[in-house]
Order: C-alpha cells, then sequence, then structure tokens
C-alpha cells in the first residue's frame, strides 16, 4: 500500500499563545483506506483537521506530518487543496453574492491549472456539473443560489459532496459530517462519499456517532483523547465506545 498521510511525533497547536494541543501524535492512513477518529469533546479533532487543511490559526511545534510524499507544513493552505487534501467543515460558512455554480467553477479551473490542465469553458464546466450534481441529487436551483445562504443542514453537507466529486481529492477530511443531519440526509451524504471513495484515495473521518460508521465502513478506528490516539481497532472498537462510552478507554 502507499502512504498518503504519515503523522510522526505531532505537537502542535494555537499560533496565537501557544497553546499545545496535539500532543505526540502518530498515525498512518494508506491510500484506499477509511480511518475514523472518535473521542470526547476538547480532545483536539478538530484541531486536527484544520492543521491538516492549512488554517494559519495553527501551528507545528515539533514532528512531522508528510503527503503524498510532500513535507506538508512546506506548502500554503491553496497548495495543499491543490494537491488533494479537501476538508468537510462542522460548519460551513455562507457566502453572500456567490454563487455555487461560479464558485465551483474558480475552484476546479485552480486545481486544473495547479495540475498543469487547460481550463474549462463556461459551457465544458456546466456539463461536467450538470453530471456531477445529478449523480448526488443537487438541484438545478440549488446550483443557481448563493453558497449556503438559506441552506438547511442537509443542503450544505450535499454541496460539500458535490465539491469532492468534483475536485477528487486524495485526502477527504469529513469533520463530523453527520453533525445536524437527520437519518434522510445522512444517508445521502454517505452514499455521496461511499461513490467517491476508491483505492486511489483515502477518508479520515472525525465523529462521534457509530450511525455514520454503519454507512461509511472503516478499516480503522482510533480514540483520540488529549491531543494523541490512546486506542486503535477495527469498527468493533466504535461499537464498544457506543455502548459503554469513553471512560473506561480512558482510564485504561
Amino acid at each position: 500500500m502507499t502512504a498518503l498521510l504519515q503523522i510522526k511525533d505531532l505537537y502542535a497547536g494555537v499560533a496565537e499563545n501557544k497553546k499545545e494541543i496535539i500532543k505526540g501524535l502518530n498515525l498512518t492512513i494508506n491510500a484506499g483506506e477509511v480511518h475514523a477518529i472518535m473521542g470526547p469533546n476538547g480532545a483536539g479533532k478538530s484541531t486536527l483537521s484544520y492543521l491538516l487543511a492549512g488554517k494559519s490559526d495553527y501551528e507545528i511545534t515539533s514532528g512531522k506530518i508528510d503527503f503524498d510524499g510532500k513535507d506538508l507544513s512546506e506548502l500554503t493552505t491553496s497548495e495543499r487543496a491543490n494537491a488533494g487534501i479537501f476538508l468537510s467543515m462542522q460548519y460551513p460558512v455562507a457566502i453572500p453574492g456567490v454563487s455555487v455554480s461560479s464558485f465551483l467553477k474558480h475552484a476546479v479551473n485552480a486545481k486544473r491549472k495547479y495540475a498543469g490542465l487547460p481550463e474549462l469553458d463556461a459551457a465544458e464546466f456546466l456539463k461536467v456539473l450538470r453530471t456531477a450534481a445529478k449523480e448526488l441529487g443537487v438541484s438545478a436551483e440549488m446550483l443557481k443560489r448563493e453558497i449556503n445562504v438559506g441552506f438547511s443542514g442537509g443542503e450544505k453537507k450535499r454541496l460539500e459532496i458535490l465539491q469532492m466529486r468534483l475536485l477528487e481529492p486524495k485526502l477527504a477530511i469529513l469533520d463530523e459530517a453527520d453533525s445536524g443531519l437527520d437519518i434522510d440526509a445522512l444517508r445521502i451524504v454517505a452514499e455521496g462519499v461511499n461513490r467517491l471513495h476508491n483505492k486511489d484515495n483515502a477518508l479520515l473521518i472525525i465523529t462521534h456517532h457509530l450511525d455514520l460508521l454503519n454507512l461509511i465502513e472503516p478499516d480503522f478506528v482510533h480514540i483520540y483523547a488529549d491531543g494523541h490516539i490512546v486506542r486503535s481497532g477495527d469498527k468493533s472498537l466504535a461499537e464498544a465506545l457506543e455502548k459503554d462510552g469513553y471512560k473506561s478507554f480512558l482510564e485504561a
């Protein structure tokens, strides 16, 4: 297997006050794998997702992150996205005045330009967009709307899956993608993610609930506490958490 992401003895935290949140994290994710991270609130799970995506509020104090053969610390946020890292945020932001279709066209062409490919013109992109939107049940009306303005939780998540479909990331990080979704919306999101996952990419799912992992089958489940992984296993680990909570694992 080919390692897409290798995190080695990582310490990191908030850049402004130097507060350390990630403490000695080690994790390897190979192409084709699905990893789930579960842990109590405040453990540093979202910090990890922000750090990988390149959010400027966070910085590495020691350790190393390699992504697809590159030192991640040397890449800007934009370069990480173009290199194949995608973050599905827990709370997607609204962008008034920018339509969904216009945003997606610029995102797709930015990645094509980075890869040395010709940009798609309006007609070419519209054809690609309509095909992808139809696959994911995204209406033509939704594509005309301003990004996430007045969107329901399910619509916001569906838009993020549409972005994944168009950008074809090598590593998709889903930060509590199940947050605020009813069972029907959750199923739509999971079906979209499963359709996109293949042997050449990988998923890192951050979640509190077994429901999502019943729909997107993980290869590995990691319990994350106090900034590092305290236990790893298969899906049965998530099932035990659902039944007994974190206490016994954290005490051990």
